[in-house]
Formats: structure tokens, C-alpha cells, sequence
């Protein structure tokens, strides 16, 4: 029987099977859209109430780790799910219109990591990692100038032509390529204008205004895997976060 984690500083016992759980998932124990054990299960397995694994999983479930699903249980949050697939995703069309969502890959180089980099991808300054710079395109228009920096030891594989072949679904190609799975984010958000390569790309005048979206990408264990920064059109758009 596993015992509940210690801790310098007390934990709900929930939280502790919660932490427990997490770990099981770092380790690979169930992969994305594999079935984890029933509440029952892990109420004998860790000597808790099935109410006290209740609470952890509907955390899990809350940030997206796992999903349930009525009436066959709980499975591992898998990029592919439609309600996850695109929950990193903020931008709305302002007449509130779904759009058909494509993306078009510019580069995908090989470099260094300045240590601005390094620190918030917890790698060393000078490590090589991959540079992807993209255009978003909604309705065949194009929103976002993406660029993303991976440890390119972390992210072996990644590749212009492997980017290609999954149509630049970026988290589904880790998921099942690598096995990292990402499941929360950080952003901060600020207003810039568009230099002349930016407005070249995005069709606008230098200096025209653009949201900019800094975004550091974590998986289980509060590990950063991966930073973005998208330079988006808000004339038609707007940034879109459900508060709970």
C-alpha cells in the first residue's frame, strides 16, 4: 500500500492523494486517454475514503489532468479531447462565429538558448533548442504570428516535416509522439506594435497594434516544456478566459 507523501507543511489528505496520483502519471503508469483505476480502487490502494479520492480526482478533472466520462470513468486528458484540444487557445472571433482554424509553418531552426530562455525553460544558457515560427490562420486569415522555443534534448524528433504531418497540432504531436503531455500555462499578456518583419507577414502597417502573448507551457510536475509568444490581431478578435 502507498502511503500518503510527508510534507514540511501540512496537506489536506486529498491534496496528498492528489500529489500521489500526479506522480503515477509523471512516471508513465497511464498514458494519455488510458483509463485510470476507480475511485474504489484507489480508496484501497492508498487506505483512504472514496470520498477523500473523490476530491483529489475532481481536481485533477477541474485543471484538465484527466476527464470523466458518465458512466465509464476516469481517463488521462488526451490532447485529442475536444474539450481540450484547444483550451490553451484564447481567441475569439468578435461576432462570436466559429472559424476554420489552419496554421502555416515559416521556420524551424536550430539554435541557442539566450539565458532569459534557459531560466524560464530550466535548461543551461548556450543549450541548443528548436525555434518554430508559424502564421495562425482563422478563415484564411492570418491572426497570429506564432513562435515557439523547445529544449531541443527534451523534444528529439521535432522536426519541419513531423510539425507538417500533424498540420501544426503542436501539444497532439507531443502527446503521442514523445509522450509529454501539457497540461497548464502561464501568460502574461501586453500591448506592442508590429515591426516590419511582423507587419510584413500579418498584412499591416509597421508599428500597427498587435496583443502580444507570452506563454510558458508546463507538464505534470510543474515542469516548463515549452515557451511561445503570439503576436495576435484583436481588429476582428479578442482574448477569451473563463474565470472560476
Amino acid at each position: 500500500m502507498n502511503e500518503p507523501i510527508a510534507s514540511p507543511q501540512f496537506q489536506p489528505l486529498y491534496r496528498q492523494i492528489k500529489a500521489l496520483i500526479t506522480r503515477s502519471l509523471i512516471s508513465g503508469e497511464w498514458g494519455p486517454g488510458e483509463a485510470i483505476p476507480s475511485e474504489m480502487e484507489f480508496a484501497a490502494k492508498f487506505g483512504v475514503s472514496q470520498g477523500t479520492v473523490r476530491k483529489a480526482i475532481d481536481e485533477l478533472a477541474s485543471e484538465n489532468i484527466v476527464v470523466r466520462r458518465q458512466g465509464k470513468g476516469t481517463y488521462v486528458a488526451t490532447h485529442s479531447e475536444e474539450v481540450v484540444k484547444l483550451r490553451f487557445l484564447r481567441l475569439v472571433a468578435a461576432d462570436g462565429s466559429k472559424e476554420l482554424l489552419d496554421n502555416k509553418l515559416l521556420s524551424c531552426d536550430r539554435s541557442k538558448a539566450t539565458a532569459d530562455i534557459a531560466m524560464k525553460l530550466q535548461i543551461k544558457t548556450g543549450s541548443v533548442v528548436i525555434d518554430i515560427k508559424r502564421l495562425l490562420l482563422f478563415s484564411n486569415k492570418p491572426v497570429i504570428l506564432d513562435r515557439i522555443i523547445l529544449s531541443a534534448a527534451t523534444f528529439k524528433g521535432v522536426t519541419a516535416e513531423r510539425i507538417e504531418e500533424f498540420n501544426g497540432s503542436m501539444y497532439r504531436m507531443y502527446e503521442t509522439q514523445l509522450g509529454i503531455n501539457m497540461v497548464r500555462a502561464d501568460e502574461r499578456l501586453i500591448a506592442v506594435g508590429a515591426d516590419a518583419e511582423e507587419a510584413n507577414l500579418l498584412g499591416l502597417k509597421k508599428g500597427a497594434p498587435l496583443l502580444s502573448i507570452e506563454r510558458l507551457s508546463y507538464t505534470y510536475g510543474d515542469k516548463p516544456m515549452e515557451w511561445r509568444l503570439g503576436l495576435c490581431l484583436t481588429d476582428e478578435h479578442y482574448y477569451f478566459n473563463q474565470l472560476e
